[in-house]
């Protein structure tokens, strides 16, 4: 069965400022009409529960912005930092994306529900590397579930984070890549949370892996860069 090939085209916006206040970057979400897309790819029959899940996206001259707002049954937040976490076991969020089209290595941003979580890069089935807090430390986010490690939350829980990556950390791979700027990419949103009470693993574009897998490639998305 082929599977659908998703696609979006991301918005190029303005700020006075190379790197804006994670407040200037949520009011230029709603000043430009930034448009909500679902993270709600069911891949995997034995993992139904679905939470909703929708994700917003733009770009400036010198940062990617992303935005996840997600209602779910209880919440699970047990990192409270990031080099050594791991955020897939919490509620997370993530965006895989292949920058060059002359390195195939992809990057994966993983952040639960908090704000703390990896960005690592490498090749399927290569190296892969996992950067340090010098490298996160660049990426800026703020959740509305504050950012220290709470355990878990039980009852209807609803959270939005906002997220502000420097394009320079995509050029880890290829020195050359300065500009988004009207190229297209592959990529892929996902919402997952290994441990948590209800197990779950949610896609923009569907994944064809025979078990839950985000660090497939081949099933990735196309994003436009405006």
């Amino acid at each position: 069965m082929k599977l659908l090939l998703m696609t979006l085209i991301v918005t190029k916006v303005a700020f006075s400022t190379p790197e804006p206040g994670i407040g200037e970057v949520k009011a230029k979400f709603v000043e430009a009409g930034i448009e909500w897309n679902s993270i709600d790819k069911v891949n995997w029959p034995e993992y139904p529960y679905k939470p909703e899940v929708e994700f917003r996206i733009m770009h400036s001259e010198n940062e990617i912005y992303l935005q996840f707002h997600v209602k779910e049954n209880g919440a699970r937040a047990m990192f409270g930092y990031d080099a050594g976490s791991r955020p897939y076991t919490d509620d997370c969020v993530e965006f895989f994306m292949i920058p060059s089209d002359r390195d195939q290595s992809y990057y994966n941003l993983e952040m639960n529900c908090v704000g703390h979580g990896t960005f690592d890069y490498g090749p399927l089935g290569g190296p892969r590397y996992r950067c340090g807090d010098e490298i996160i430390s660049q990426i800026r986010r703020e959740s509305t579930l504050g950012s220290e490690a709470f355990g878990t939350l039980e009852g209807p829980q609803e959270w939005t984070l906002t997220i502000a990556i420097p394009k320079r950390l995509y050029a880890q791979t290829d020195l050359d890549l300065t500009n988004f700027s009207g190229r297209t990419v592959k990529a892929n949103f996902y919402k997952c949370g290994d441990d948590t009470a209800v197990p779950h693993f949610l896609s923009w574009n569907p994944v064809g892996s025979p078990k839950p897998n985000f660090h497939t490639p081949q099933y990735f998305g196309e994003i436009r860069f405006e």
